[in-house]
């Protein structure tokens, strides 16, 4: 799933050797496997070079893993949360989510990255910094916030 816009994306096409009619999707998919290929270059890496509104999620049926990532802005909504049976789940739409995840339903941080590899939440632009989620108090609020301190 890809939702958003690169402003680079013509620059990132030349970078990774792809033809003019990749799209975001093609392109996001093979950063990723170059990357991820190209050791000792985490997947990760790619997405600090990634200019725009974005947030997507790769599946990687190589390793099972899950990769995902939200541009440092936000503005391309994304959220997640874990199920009643302990899955976590993604969704650019809450509604789709807000029945399944209840109160641990939250907006995917901005400028972060999750990995099911690693299996923790990283800031891209800050990847040695932590990520501290705060609870919502309001009660009309779902979820947490992000702070990375």
């Amino acid at each position: 799933m890809f939702e958003g816009a690169l402003d680079n994306l013509g620059s990132l096409k030349q970078q990774y050797g792809l033809g003019k009619s990749a799209t975001e999707v093609v392109l996001v998919i093979e950063a990723y496997k170059a990357l991820r290929d190209r050791a000792p270059y985490p997947p990760s890496h790619m997405v600090a070079h990634l200019n725009g509104s974005f947030s997507f999620i790769v599946f990687d049926n190589s390793t099972s893993t899950l990769f995902v990532a939200s541009d440092q802005v936000g503005k391309v909504p994304l959220y997640w949360g874990i199920t009643a049976d302990g899955h976590v789940a993604f969704a650019d739409n809450v509604d789709l989510l807000k029945g399944a995840c209840g109160k641990s339903l939250a907006s995917f941080p901005q400028g972060c990255f999750f990995s099911t590899a690693v299996g923790e939440l990283t800031s891209y632009e800050n990847p040695k910094n932590k990520i501290t989620a705060v609870p919502a108090e309001d009660e009309e609020m779902w979820g947490a916030t992000y702070k990375v301190t």
